[in-house]
């Protein structure tokens, strides 16, 4: 997803003189195509997220669109007072970037897993929240968070993520969820990278006679609230997946709205159960250790489904 979102933000700089990007000492590898081409429009600020994110500030209050990018909780949790008082108070065009969202960083412990960042970015007024599936999802985002008005987060995962979609995501709208797969049985939604797992997971559930439908929100705040309405009426059972905490998070934002539609849709989130993991090793081993890799979501899809039933 970083690749992708370079080459996004490559095109909007060079549409836009407006556009700066700071870094917090990191991404040289990733940024130098920007590094090339505007070179007096990138910023090494070091190891100081604080310091980084009250700049973009500052420099924002003289007209500019500035993204602040570092990796895990870095750029969101370190400098949060920033966040809330300089940007998101007054509105700043500062875009925050995180790189490495849930267990991308996972063999270096909790402190570089981001498992709580979207429940603290929601919940901060006025800032709109992106978490794309795949890099065409980060393509999309990053386009559409620049020509966004205020302050946005952008969670991305790290590089190499496989497509999802199987061309560019060109007719994307702030903030529609994207139907991947349709379904009859269960929806599965979900927002991030985690995408990757509920694609195979309803391929796993197709081959155990189970329709799932697959949507993606790449948006998380606001949220396509007609589509999570619309998903509650047509299915009696709705699975929410995030690599984050199940507080606070994705599934709590579906809870939300689905709490007021008055039907009987029930929900039910795969994620992390109010805890701070305690397993260190690579991102794939961590969603399975935690139960949600393709297998977990699939049997807990396939657990559900067969309990309705049984009701019925």
């Amino acid at each position: 997803m970083r690749d992708a979102f370079v080459r996004a933000l490559v095109g909007e700089m060079a549409a836009n003189d407006r556009i700066l990007l700071i870094t917090g000492d990191l991404g040289f590898g990733v940024l130098q195509p920007i590094w090339d081409r505007f070179p007096d429009r990138i910023i090494n600020a070091g190891i100081a997220e604080q310091g980084m994110v009250g700049m973009a500030a500052g420099l924002a209050a003289t007209g500019r669109i500035v993204l602040v990018y570092s990796i895990g909780n870095f750029p969101t949790l370190r400098p949060l007072e920033q966040i809330r008082n300089d940007c998101a108070y007054s509105n700043a065009n500062v875009k925050i970037v995180c790189v490495g969202g849930g267990f991308v960083y996972g063999s270096l412990g909790m402190s570089h897993h981001a498992t709580e960042d979207m429940a603290v970015m929601r919940a901060l007024p006025g800032v709109t929240c992106f978490a794309p599936g795949d890099p065409a999802e980060a393509e999309a985002v990053t386009r559409a968070a620049i020509r966004t008005e205020g302050t946005c987060y952008i969670r991305l995962g790290r590089g190499n993520e496989p497509r999802v979609h199987e061309g560019p995501v060109t007719d994307w709208y702030l903030p529609a969820a994207m139907t991947l797969r349709k379904g009859t049985d269960i929806g599965l939604l979900s927002t991030g990278g985690i995408l990757t797992q509920t694609i195979k997971a309803a391929d796993m559930l197709a081959g155990r006679g189970i329709s799932a439908e697959v949507v993606s929100f790449p948006c998380f705040k606001p949220m396509d609230q007609y589509t999570v309405r619309q998903l509650t009426e047509r299915f009696p059972i709705l699975l929410t997946v995030e690599e984050h905490n199940v507080v606070g998070g994705f599934g709590s934002a579906v809870c939300e709205i689905a709490a007021e539609t008055g039907n009987g849709c029930r929900i039910y989130r795969v994620g992390l159960h109010d805890r701070y993991p305690a397993v260190v090793g690579n991102q794939q081993y961590l969603r399975e250790v935690y139960g949600m890799d393709a297998e977990s979501i699939a049997d807990r899809a396939e657990a559900l489904i067969g309990e309705k039933r049984t009701d019925a």
